[in-house]
Parts: C-alpha cells; structure tokens; sequence
C-alpha cells in the first residue's frame, strides 16, 4: 500500500512535479479512512418536506416503517445530525476495500486534448465492482442486530442486488432480489453472482406477488422497471414479520452511507495538492451522485467553496431536467410512502436501455430539495453518447467502465471541453460508480451499430405527471 511515510520519501526526495507524474494514483491508509458519515440535512436551508403515509396522505410517523426497516436505519433517515458514527463492524468490512483510490486521468486528458485537470474516484475495486456495497454491508448489519433472518429488494443492472447479496452473506440473512426483467435478459452474469453469494434472484414483474401478477395481467411483455420491482420487493416484506426491505438508493439513509467516496475523495484532493471546481456523478435515485458530491456540497453552504455540482441522467429518463417537483410514490403499484421528489411519474416506463440501475422515475428526496433551490445541478445523456465516452475512456485508461458510470463521463468530458472553448482550466472529479465487465453485451450491441437513443416526447411526459396528485403545496 502507498503509505504516509512513502509520500513523505518521495516528496522529500523528488521534486514535485515528478512527484505527481508518478503519483497518478492517491491512495489513502487504512486508519485515514472517515469513521462518520456525512448528513448533509444539517446544513440545509430548506429541509426535505416529510414523507407521506401512502393511505392518509399526512406525514408519515417513523415508527410506521418499522415493518419494512431495520429501526438503526429509520433513526438516520430521519436524522438532523451533522455527523453519525460509522460502526465498528462495518468500518473492519469496509477494510475489504476501501479506502478505494483516486485516480488522475492523464490519459483521458491526453485523448481529449484539454488543459482541464480531471480525476475519477475509483469505486469499481470493490469485491462487486462497484459502490452500492457501501450502504450493503451497513443495511445488513442493522438488520443483523435487530434480529431480521430475510430481507427483500429490488435492483435494476444488478449492482445493488449483488452488493446486498454479499452483505447478507456475510451476516447470515437470507435474501430474495426481485431484478428488473429487461436487466435480468441482458445481464445474466449477474444473477450469478447473486445466486454465488447465497440469494435468490427473480425477474420482475414476477407471478410471486399480488403487485406482480396486476402488472403482468394489464402488460403481459413488460419489461419492468425499477419502480415495478420495488412494489414487489415491499409486499413480500411486509406480509411476513421477519422479513425486512432494503432500498438501494433514494433514501436518506442510503445517501448518507455513500458520502464516504466524497471524504475520501476530499483528502485525497488535499494530497494532490487540488480541489475541484466540478463534481459529477451519474444519477439514477442518487446514491453514487449524492455519495462524491455531497461532502463537497458542504463546502458550498458555508459559503467556502463554490464547486459546481452536476447530476448526469439519461435522456431516456430525466427526471431531473424534465420531470416535475411533486409528491409521488416510489413504486409503481403506490404501497410506498410518498416522497417529494423531482419524478416523471410512477406509472412512466422507461425505455430499454443497459444503464439499467439508472431507469428510475424519481430521484431522492435530500437531492431534489437541493435540486429545487439550485444548489446542484443535472444534465441529460443520450445513449450513445455516453458508450462513446466509456469506449474512450476504456481505451485510455484500461478500466471498461458501466454503462452507468460512462454518464458522468461523457459530462466530465463535456466540461473538459467546455472549459477549454472559454480559455480556462478546470480540475474536474466525477465518481466511476462501477466496472462493467458484467455489461460486455451491451459494448458488443454498441460496436454492432444495434444501439439507439430513446427520446421521450413532452407529450408523454406530461400525460405521465398529470396523474399525479399536487401534494407538495399543502407543506
């Protein structure tokens, strides 16, 4: 391991200059690692308007999600402190890991032609490949402790089903995955790794559940979605008492345990002697996004720093740059609580494409406060658009990134540009969420011209969120 008392040799005896050229990686030591997590609520102006109760529609009592969630993770969504603990079990799984490096992009800079300083945190080193097993391995061990012998989730691509997969294993829970079924045809490798690691993995929409068999009743060919799986995953947890849910993204507990890529990410700018003027992280419902940006985003509201922040989504499901703010479930069927939440409606069926941990109708709560008062801010990705920039990035940097993650590089790329059309340099940090050695196919079909854009009609948008019921105004 690259150590403190390497840095101080090589800093000491070279100077800095070639220290940097051979230092394109910064890693961190064992015993840096942040021991809290980050909850950026604290530090918010306006706060999240409450959850609803998907029946009264009147803010939802914290002990009413007690049948679905462990009551350690129902304290920290509901938290206003600045920093929470990280347990030391979780902190010795986290050893198998992290802290994971940060990375200097020459080579992509060197392929693009910019003066712009770009670096990627590198969150693909973990056993699954990628950042979703930073809020795993904590959601298993709370649920661990209160006694939960099953637990129930949904996942899109496959990267929080297997994250989850490998943390029950680890504390001995039984795990039933509902995966998104276009997800479940193209990606089967990754119900390997489910089924590796002890859990059983359905396609959704599925005929085990009431939820399921409405939605196949009404779209025998679905192709389902996340906020389909979601409803799936609920029912079955709460008709069994000793079984609770797990929700990979969205909510405030799960944004709150992936802030450790940004504190690492914060010192590890600190030893590369840089801070970053742009943040960037692909969004789905805001884990990996809300994981490097909101500890950056603090330096913001203290008015410190004035890093830009943007989210990069899918042309094909934007939520953030064309949905609308307003009170909607997070499944599709409604037995969620109401979250308020940027959202293309909960009934909208995104189109088919491979970056499926990003085909989601909503966006968390705690991002699109901070989306609504313009402290962040997105940009939409067309498909092919953002396999060409993981082709190229793959090829200069030798790491064949997911198809999520090549959305926050092709932004990274585009703000690279951008910087140097205005004469200016920029140091630029985006989080590669994941590898995509499991997504093989999906390259394939990009190299065999099969693959297209999906644009989406104002139209369709609009037919989508007129369902919706205009709750946020009553808060």
């Amino acid at each position: 391991m690259f150590t403190s008392e390497h840095r101080a040799f090589y800093k000491q005896y070279l100077n800095l200059n070639l220290y940097f050229m051979i230092s394109r990686k910064f890693f961190l030591a064992e015993n840096e690692m942040p021991r809290q997590w980050y909850n950026v609520v604290a530090d918010m102006v306006n706060k999240p308007l409450p959850p609803l109760h998907p029946g009264t529609k009147q803010p939802l009592n914290p002990a009413e999600l007690e049948p679905l969630f462990a009551k350690g993770l129902i304290a920290q969504e509901i938290s206003q402190e600045r920093w929470i603990d990280i347990p030391q079990e979780v902190y010795d799984l986290y050893k198998i890991y992290r802290p994971t490096p940060l990375v200097r992009a020459f080579g992509l800079e060197k392929a693009i032609g910019t003066k712009s300083k770009i670096y990627f945190k590198n969150e693909s080193v973990s056993p699954v490949g990628s950042h979703k097993l930073n809020s795993a391995i904590p959601q298993a061990y709370y649920n661990k402790i209160e006694g939960t012998k099953r637990m129930t989730t949904e996942t899109g691509a496959g990267q929080w089903g297997t994250a989850l997969s490998f943390a029950c294993q680890l504390f001995g829970i039984d795990l039933n995955i509902f995966m998104v079924k276009v997800s479940y045809e193209q990606k089967p490798f990754r119900k390997s790794l489910m089924n590796t690691w002890g859990a059983k993995v359905v396609a959704s929409p599925s005929t085990l559940t009431e939820s399921g068999r409405k939605i196949l009743a009404e779209f025998p060919n679905s192709s389902g979605s996340l906020g389909i799986a979601i409803s799936e995953a609920v029912e079955m947890a709460a008709k069994d008492p000793e079984t609770k849910y797990a929700l990979g993204s969205v909510l405030n507990h799960v944004l709150l345990h992936q802030t450790i890529i940004g504190l690492e990410s914060e010192k590890q700018m600190e030893m590369a002697g840089d801070y970053p003027d742009v943040v960037i992280g692909c969004f789905g419902g805001g884990s990996n996004f809300s994981g490097i940006a909101l500890p950056f985003l603090r330096h913001n509201l203290s008015g410190d720093k004035k890093t830009e922040i943007i989210a990069a989504e899918p042309a094909s499901c934007p939520k953030l740059t064309r949905g609308v703010f307003q009170y909607d479930f997070g499944d599709t069927v409604g037995l969620t609580p109401l979250i308020p939440m940027y959202t293309l409606g909960h009934n909208f069926q995104p189109a088919d494409i491979h970056a499926g941990g990003l085909r989601y109708h909503g966006a968390g709560a705690i991002v699109s406060q901070l989306l609504k008062d313009g402290l962040i801010s997105a940009q939409a990705v067309q498909q092919l658009d953002t396999f060409e920039a993981g082709v190229l990035f793959a090829r200069a940097e030798g790491i064949i990134p997911a198809p999520e993650s090549t959305h926050a590089i092709s932004v990274a790329i585009s703000e690279a540009k951008k910087a140097d059309e205005a004469g200016v340099e920029k140091t630029i940090l985006f989080n590669l969420s994941g590898h995509g050695l499991m997504d093989m196919a999906a390259y394939d079909q990009y190299f065999a011209g099969n693959l297209t854009n999906f644009p989406i009609s104002a139209e369709s948008i609009a037919e989508s969120v007129s369902k919706l019921e205009h709750l946020a105004e009553k808060f």
